[in-house]
C-alpha cells in the first residue's frame, strides 16, 4: 500500500450518470472501497437535503476518515409546480454548497470526493459547468472525484477517465411500488 511520503498516481475523475437506478449506490461502494483501503473520503450530497438515507447512518458509523454532507436543499422540481423563488432558494443552498466544497478540495486532505448529484445541480442551473469543469482541472492531482447524477453535461464527460452510464430497463416504481427502506433509501 502506498502511503502519502510515496509517489501517488494521478487521481481519477469518475462519473456515474444515467436514467437507471444505482449512481449514488455504486459511487458509495466505490467510497467504501477507499476507506477500507485506508483512504480518507468526504461524500457531498447537493441535492438530497435533509432526508434521512440509511447511507448517513452507515457512514458516521464507521467513524474517522470518511464523512457525508447533506448540503442540498431536497430535489429540485424544474415543472409548473416550481416558482422563481423556490429555484432561487435551491440556487442559494448550491452555491453554498458549492463554496465548502472548493475548500475542502484544495484543502488536500482527501484522498477521494464524491460530488453526489452534481449533474442534476448543472442541468437545473443551480452551478455553471463551467466552474465544475475548473475544479476537475485545478483540483490537487492526487485527488479522486465521482460525480454523479442524470444529465451529466459533455463538457464534465469529456473531463473524465471514466464515465458510466446506468441504463433504466425496470424499475418498481413503474408498477405503482412506493421507495423501500434499505434499497432506494
Amino acid at each position: 500500500m502506498e502511503t502519502r511520503s510515496s509517489h501517488v498516481p494521478d487521481g481519477l475523475v469518475l462519473v456515474n450518470t444515467g436514467e437507471g437506478k444505482g449512481k449514488t449506490t455504486a459511487a458509495l461502494g466505490t467510497a467504501l472501497r477507499a476507506f477500507g483501503n485506508g483512504q480518507k473520503v468526504l461524500i457531498f450530497q447537493f441535492i438530497k437535503g435533509s432526508w434521512k438515507y440509511g447511507e448517513l447512518e452507515a457512514i458516521r458509523r464507521l467513524g474517522e476518515g470518511i464523512e457525508i454532507r447533506q448540503m442540498g436543499d431536497g430535489f429540485v422540481k424544474h415543472n409548473q409546480d416550481a416558482t422563481e423563488e423556490t429555484i432561487a432558494a435551491h440556487r442559494q443552498k448550491a452555491e453554498e454548497a458549492w463554496q465548502k466544497l472548493c475548500e475542502e478540495v484544495q484543502s488536500d486532505r482527501w484522498d477521494l470526493i464524491v460530488l453526489d448529484e452534481i449533474n442534476y445541480a448543472v442541468h437545473f442551473g443551480l452551478l455553471s459547468v463551467n466552474a465544475v469543469v475548473e475544479l476537475i482541472v485545478h483540483r490537487p492531482k492526487r485527488l479522486n472525484l465521482i460525480l454523479t447524477g442524470r444529465y451529466a453535461a459533455p463538457e464534465v464527460i469529456n473531463q473524465a477517465d471514466t464515465v458510466t452510464e446506468m441504463t433504466l430497463v425496470k424499475h418498481a416504481f413503474q408498477k405503482g411500488i412506493r421507495a423501500r427502506r434499505g434499497i432506494e433509501y
